[in-house]
């Protein structure tokens, strides 16, 4: 809240001020409160709020680099060794606050917001929502750290970042040395093996693909309800998405940007899996760390090691005590292995 702000009543909290809300979520770090004090509030909110990149991310340098069909959103710390770092939804770069400034002792840290998504470029979908197929969102991230200077890299990837990467390893398999993927098992096999509980637990992978303007429309009345209910589904760690993280995924979570991951989530169910399926006899080459939240969906529905042996030659990797959000609900775990695999 501004200094100079009116600490005015909250209209859905009788007997409560905005300031006694923002009180409340800071300390209890809820993010149910959160999301309910945006809503009291939201328009003015959004008016006034600007990126919290530079205090949850200290010291990276922010730039926008072009790319053949997009401008992607790029922050970069650190002087060793490349090493990019890919997010998920419905989340930005500020997912990896808990791990990427540690990460930048030892390596060149570069965090992307992936097109579509956060505060870089929401292109066109076109026909067969092409332009975020990940084979395309793939190449954007080579572009990136090609104009950083980088024809070599090692990479991880969290949810629809791990999908990114997975496409990236097929496409430029001398770009990258090494990768790890977070809590994810591959598109195709996810398609195919699906089930009733599955597509009760994922139902944004069909609703999502549903064709526009349907789930935009839908979702678009009440945005903050969404996120709410998508990161509460997910999360098995209280506490673990720091309120400041959390308002930033909701500043660049706007109509532009659900529309974006809808064409992303189509793409996933259409042009990708033609991809895939051209693919079908290809293996990743370089090594691979698969991590999955031991509590979430993907290791409780797959064998995660095993759907990985039939796309890569070499995979290892474990669970770790939590749900979805790795680099968040288990940071310290998720550095030791890391820092493990890559030394």
């Amino acid at each position: 809240m501004l200094d100079n702000e009116q600490d005015l009543p909250c209209p859905s909290a009788p007997g409560l001020t905005r300031r006694d809300l923002v009180s409340l979520v800071l300390t209890t770090g809820a993010v149910g409160s959160v999301i309910a004090a945006q809503g009291a509030f939201a328009e003015e909110n959004h008016a006034m709020n600007t990126s919290a990149l530079p205090n949850l991310l200290p010291g990276f340098q922010q730039r926008r680099i072009k790319t053949s069909g997009a401008e992607i959103n790029v922050l970069v710390k650190g002087e060793g060794p490349p090493l990019l770092l890919l997010h998920g939804h419905p989340q930005t770069v500020a997912c990896w606050h808990k791990v990427a400034p540690k990460l930048a002792e030892r390596f060149t840290v570069v965090l992307t917001d992936l097109r579509g998504y956060g505060d870089s470029s929401k292109p066109d979908g076109g026909k067969d929502s092409i332009a975020y197929s990940k084979r395309e969102m793939a190449r954007d991230q080579v572009e990136v750290m090609r104009a950083l200077g980088f024809d070599h890299f090692q990479a991880v990837g969290h949810d629809r970042g791990g999908r990114v990467l997975h496409r990236l390893l097929l496409d430029h398999p001398q770009a990258v040395s090494r990768a790890v993927m977070l809590d994810i098992a591959p598109t195709a096999t996810m398609y195919a093996t699906t089930n009733k509980e599955f597509a009760t637990r994922y139902m944004w992978w069909f609703f999502l693909i549903q064709p526009a303007p349907l789930p935009e429309t839908l979702i678009g009345n009440n945005l903050e309800f969404y996120l709410q209910t998508h990161i509460n589904k997910q999360n098995k760690t209280p506490g673990a998405i720091d309120p400041v993280a959390l308002e930033e995924y909701r500043r660049c979570y706007t109509r532009e940007t659900l529309h974006a991951v809808c064409e992303d989530y189509r793409a996933a169910a259409g042009i990708d899996l033609i991809h895939d399926a051209a693919d079908s006899e290809k293996r990743i080459g370089c090594p691979l760390l698969m991590l999955w939240g031991e509590k979430g969906v993907v290791g409780s529905t797959y064998d995660v090691l095993e759907t990985w042996r039939a796309k890569a030659s070499s995979v290892q990797g474990g669970s770790l005590p939590c749900g979805h959000y790795l680099p968040e609900e288990a940071p310290e775990l998720l550095l030791q292995r890391l820092d493990a695999f890559f030394t």
